[in-house]
């Protein structure tokens, strides 16, 4: 299993591994995939990566940017996916270290996440990777008209914006 660059080619594979996290109801809000403009125009251009088991890409991971402003140019929210078929072989945990390694390379300083209390998966992995637990926003929003609440967690870097 190797981490590389994300390419455009990759698109099809990551939007079908992004379905399936969407259909689990627990990964985000968006209800369907974003099509390629949208996910492009939403992601940094940086610190995009997939993860490839034999010539197949298995999960990826991006950042997006959490606002247009250049005071918080160097905070960023993580997106981290992997397919059905290759969870639990640790592939989540070695897109966001490497993650880690290319937002710092890219000058982001602060990288944040807000993940569905029910996906303890997510949350342990982030903690892993010394993220930290802010808290909880209660009813950010509602989804198949159901209020759902976040866990907010953050990763302040250690070598950038100190």
């Amino acid at each position: 299993m190797v981490i590389r660059k994300f390419t455009q080619l990759d698109y099809p594979t990551v939007k079908e591994i992004y379905q399936q996290g969407i259909d689990t109801g627990n990964a985000t809000f968006q209800l369907t995939s974003k099509t390629w403009d949208e996910w492009n125009k939403s992601m940094h251009s940086h610190s995009r990566l997939v993860a490839e088991d034999n010539g197949n890409v298995c999960g990826w991971a991006a950042l997006s940017p959490v606002s247009n402003r250049d005071v918080y140019s160097g905070i960023a929210e993580v997106s981290v996916y992997v397919s059905k078929s290759a969870q639990g072989k640790g592939i989540g945990n070695k897109l966001l270290a490497q993650l880690i390694v290319e937002s710092e390379k890219n000058n982001i300083w602060t990288l944040q996440a807000a993940i569905f209390p029910e996906n303890l998966g997510s949350i342990k992995l982030h903690l892993k990777n010394n993220f930290r637990r802010l808290g909880i926003r209660e009813k950010l929003g509602k989804m198949h008209g159901t209020w759902r609440d976040v866990v907010l967690l953050e990763r302040r870097s250690k070598n950038i914006g100190i």
